[in-house]
This record gives C-alpha cells, sequence and structure tokens, in this order.
C-alpha cells in the first residue's frame, strides 16, 4: 500500500524525468514499483533508514533504488510506503518539506 504522499513523490519523480526523457521516466516507474511489490514478500530487506536510526526510529526501512530512496514501514504482512525522493537530498530536507505542505494546505 502506499501513503498519499508517497504516490505524489512518485508522480514528481515520474513527471521530472518525463520532461527530459518519456523512456527515463518509463523505466524509474516500472523499478521503483517492482521494487516497491517485492516487499510484500520480504519486508525486512530493505535497511533500517540510517538517520532515523539514531533518533532510535528502527521501525522504518528504505530501499535504495539508485538515485532514489523508498521508505517504508512494515506491521506484521502489511507495508506502507511513505516516502520516494532523490538519495542525493538529506532525509532532513525532505520531511521539512512536506511539512512546510502540510501547513500549508491546512492554511
Amino acid at each position: 500500500m502506499w501513503a498519499a504522499a508517497a504516490r505524489r513523490d512518485l508522480h514528481a519523480v515520474v513527471s521530472y524525468l518525463a520532461d527530459r526523457s518519456p523512456q527515463a521516466a518509463l523505466d524509474a516507474l516500472d523499478r521503483i514499483e517492482r521494487k516497491a511489490q517485492s516487499l510484500v514478500a520480504l519486508s525486512e530487506r530493505g535497511r533500517v533508514v540510517p538517520e532515523l536510526a539514531r533518533l532510535h526510529m528502527r521501525e522504518y526501512r528504505e530501499l535504495v533504488i539508485p538515485p532514489y530512496r523508498l521508505v517504508y514501514r512494515s506491521h506484521s504482512r502489511d507495508i506502507l510506503v511513505l516516502a520516494v525522493f532523490d538519495g542525493r537530498r538529506s532525509l532532513e530536507d525532505v520531511l521539512l518539506d512536506r511539512l512546510v505542505r502540510i501547513e500549508e494546505d491546512q492554511g
């Protein structure tokens, strides 16, 4: 399952790539969706998100799909994809952008 924010992330990645190369956009979409789907069978395959592990938050994991990071949480057999973002960005910047957007949407 994908969180609404993660779907928006994926759409933003694909839209950005499509402006430059439609084939690159399709390839990225396929790779990201295949990796996400693979979590159904093997949810523990991703690493604990390093930035969050330092804060003792070990329930969040990620798959690195160069140059992207797919962040998810698993509970029992349920997987929730929370974010997809360019791995060259810091997680802190991504989270800050999210918080600002939420505030703007609420205001």
